[in-house]
């Protein structure tokens, strides 16, 4: 049985930039009732005003930093009121940490990385799942990475994040599967977002994601869309990078033997040995400038 996003009360995290912007524009022009989440108000409500131009439903704006304890059970709340009830929640919001694992640790930066990725949403998975479950309906979509199947020097805190919420939300539909509630995973390859500004900063990346084209963002939000009305469990994108989700050995064979060259062309990296820097919309100042360089050279800024 398909699910029905026309009239659905969907909670949308992460929805002031990239792909959940344009999946939250997709949602509402299948009929979605929308509660907007992010650190941005500004951009939510310039979101839900375009919205409401296309004759969506006006959206709720809830502006929430996600990388903080407790936030996430705060917005469940506020979602939950706004709409009347959660149908589907859809985890998109994200951040992170970039720099070498040595360096990186257990820092403040490495822990927030993991509560935005990983606490928050299991948090809002836990506060709005119940309801579900006792309707007997409703649907969980976790927006993970392909970085959970091959990393690059500087992305190993991600990544680790991105395979953690991948394999609770592997356990979450087995544990739900029957329960009228589906589980979908989103596994996003690189795609032309704001977010490929940052990654070109980690030495030699560039190399590598030649090999993987960029998806485009409103073709993702209308895979995860066509996923979450055909009950699918996973939606990969690009299509290409699905590759390296069925042949792991072989991906992450290839990431060392590009990093190593990398290695060799780049010599002394001892400057970057100590780095450490919080990736996301609201990150350091060298991945905002980063995220800002990418988003002019594509006419966005």
């Amino acid at each position: 049985m398909a699910y029905a996003i026309d009239g659905s009360a969907v909670l949308l995290t992460g929805a002031s930039s990239g792909i959940g912007r344009e999946l939250g524009k997709e949602l509402a022009g299948r009929g979605a009732r929308l509660a907007l989440a992010a650190r941005r108000r500004p951009l939510l409500e310039s979101l839900a005003e375009e919205i409401r131009a296309d004759g969506g439903a006006a959206p709720a704006v809830l502006e929430a930093d996600l990388s903080t304890r407790g936030a996430a059970q705060d917005l469940a709340l506020a979602a939950a009121e706004a709409l009347g009830g959660v149908d589907a929640l859809v985890n998109n919001a994200g951040g992170g940490v970039g720099g070498r694992v040595v360096a990186v640790g257990d820092r403040d930066e490495a822990r927030e990385a993991f509560e935005i990725n990983y606490w928050s949403p299991l948090a809002l998975i836990g506060a709005l799942a119940p309801a579900m479950l006792a309707r007997k309906e409703g649907a969980i979509v976790n927006v993970t990475s392909m970085g959970q199947v091959s990393t690059w020097p500087s992305f190993g805190a991600y990544a680790a994040t991105k395979a953690a919420f991948s394999l609770a939300t592997e356990t979450l539909a087995m544990e739900l599967d029957g329960s009228g509630v589906h589980v979908m995973e989103v596994l996003p390859g690189p795609v032309d977002t704001a977010v490929q500004g940052e990654t070109r900063l980690a030495p030699g990346i560039e190399r590598m994601l030649k090999r993987v084209p960029l998806g485009d963002a409103a073709t993702m939000a209308r895979r995860i869309a066509d996923g979450l009305e055909r009950r699918r469990r996973r939606v990969i994108y690009p299509r290409r990078a699905g590759i390296g989700y069925y042949l792991p050995a072989l991906v992450r064979w290839d990431g060392r033997r590009l990093a190593r060259r990398a290695a060799r062309e780049l010599g002394d990296q001892e400057a970057l040995a100590g780095l450490v820097v919080r990736t996301g919309s609201m990150g350091d100042e060298i991945t905002q400038q980063a995220r800002q360089a990418w988003e002019s050279s594509r006419g966005r800024g």
